[in-house]
């Protein structure tokens, strides 16, 4: 199967080591996503449910960009940092995904790669063949 690497162009994806989303045939796996901006800035310090919807908006192009859309989306996992958050993660994450209604995972994590980052979220889709 042909596999096709989505960059965001960030500067770490070199030095980490990773791609935004690999699409290996109908597959498209996108890498955990944060509320942070193409300059570095977090975005919505403190507000989880403005980070969630960023992230979410942050993934919906990246599916895009490898032939996807939030409707092939199989899969989501949410790591947050405060699990009292769920409920505004949850509102923002069912108003990208309510018709679709992935398999869905949220946990908590002790922390993320920086203190003002307070969810990060993974996806996994299906295109339609």
């Amino acid at each position: 199967m042909e596999r096709k690497n989505i960059s965001s162009g960030a500067p770490w994806e070199g030095t980490v080591g990773y791609s935004r989303a690999v699409r290996v045939g109908p597959w498209v796996v996108v890498a955990g996503t944060t509320a942070v901006d193409e300059n570095g800035q977090t975005m919505f310090p403190g507000d989880p449910y403005g980070q969630t919807r960023y992230i979410l908006q942050k993934i919906e192009r990246a599916l895009q960009e490898a032939g996807a859309s939030l409707h092939d989306v199989a899969r989501t996992r949410m790591f947050v940092t405060h699990i009292g958050d769920w409920q505004e993660i949850g509102r923002a994450h069912g108003e990208f995904f309510a018709a679709i209604r992935p398999a869905a995972t949220m946990v908590e994590v002790s922390r993320l790669i920086s203190p003002d980052l307070l969810v990060e979220i993974e996806v996994d889709a299906c295109m339609r063949e």
